[in-house]
C-alpha cells in the first residue's frame, strides 16, 4: 500500500515530483494479506476534503474514508489498538479446545514463538488484549486485538490454535511458551485469509469521505463481480468429496488517513 500511495501522490500532484514524501503507514502487512482499515500520516498542503478526493483517485484497491489534522509529534504507528481477523476455512475438530487455547493469549505474553527474527536468549514481551474464535458458515473466524503485533504474529497464533485443535500441541505447552518458559517452533498460517480489520486512535476524525462517486460505485461493483466469479470457478473445479471450502478475502473497502 505504501508504495502505491507514494507513486499516486506524485502522479496526482499532491506532492512535488522528485521531492521527499513525508509519509508513514500505521501497519505493514505480508504479501497476500488484505486490509479493511489502515491509517497513514501525510504532510500535505491540501485541505482535508480536497486531500480525500485526491487520495480516492489513486487506486481501485485503496479507499480513504476520513482525515484529520495531527500535531508534528504524532506517530501513526503508535496506535491504541490494532484488530486482525483471520477467516480460517479449515474446519475445527474441537471448537471448545480452540476457544480455550485462544483465551491463553491475554495480558503480557512472550512472543518468541510467534514472530520472526526475534532474539531467542530471553523472553520478548508484548501485551495482548484478547484472541477469540467464533464459528463461521465455513470454518471459523479468529480475532486478535492488541496495541501492536510482531512480524507474522497473527498467522502463528492461528497456527498454534490449529496445532492445539489437532492434538499436536497441548494447552499446557502453549501456556508455558506464552509465559516464557519454553520456545515453540510453529508453522505459519496462510496469508490470504488474514485481514487487518481496524487501527484505532484516541482522536476524532474531522473530515469524512462523502463518496462514492458514480465511477467509484461502478469500480466497486466490478470488484465484487470478479470475486463472485472466482468463487463459482472454485466451486466448479474443486472436487466435492472431502472438500475444504476456501474463503476468499474481500478487497480493501476502507482506509483511514491522517495528515
Amino acid at each position: 500500500m505504501e508504495g502505491e500511495l507514494r507513486r499516486g501522490l506524485v502522479r496526482l500532484g499532491a506532492v512535488p515530483r522528485g521531492s521527499d514524501i513525508d509519509l508513514e503507514v500505521a501497519s505493514r502487512t505480508d504479501r497476500g494479506v488484505s486490509a479493511r482499515a489502515n491509517a497513514f500520516a501525510l504532510r500535505a498542503d491540501h485541505s482535508g476534503p480536497t486531500l480525500l478526493r485526491m487520495l480516492n483517485g489513486l487506486s481501485s484497491s485503496i479507499w480513504c474514508t476520513a482525515a484529520t489534522p495531527v500535531p508534528d509529534d504524532f506517530r501513526v504507528r503508535a496506535a491504541s489498538r490494532r484488530v486482525y481477523r483471520y477467516f480460517d476455512p479449515l474446519p475445527s475438530r474441537r471448537a471448545d479446545r480452540q476457544a480455550a487455547a485462544a483465551r491463553l493469549f491475554s495480558g503480557a505474553i512472550d512472543v518468541r514463538s510467534l514472530g520472526r527474527g526475534l532474539p531467542s536468549e530471553k523472553p520478548v514481551w508484548r501485551t495482548i488484549e484478547s484472541v477469540s474464535v467464533r464459528p463461521a458458515r465455513s470454518g471459523s473466524v479468529v480475532e486478535a486485538r492488541a496495541p501492536s503485533f510482531v512480524w507474522g504474529m497473527v498467522r502463528k497464533i492461528v497456527a498454534a490454535l490449529r496445532e492445539v485443535d489437532a492434538g499436536r500441541l497441548s494447552p499446557e505447552r502453549l501456556a508455558d511458551a506464552l509465559a516464557g518458559r519454553i520456545r515453540l517452533t510453529l508453522p505459519m498460517a496462510e496469508p490470504e485469509p488474514l485481514v487487518l480489520w481496524n487501527v484505532e486512535y484516541p482522536l476524532r476524525w474531522q473530515f469524512s469521505w462523502t463518496g462514492p462517486s458514480r465511477r467509484d460505485s461502478v469500480r466497486w461493483d466490478r470488484n465484487y463481480a470478479a470475486l463472485r466469479a472466482r468463487r463459482r470457478v472454485l466451486d466448479a473445479i474443486v472436487p466435492q468429496s472431502g472438500r475444504r471450502r476456501a474463503s476468499a478475502a474481500q478487497p480493501t473497502r476502507s482506509q483511514r488517513s491522517s495528515f
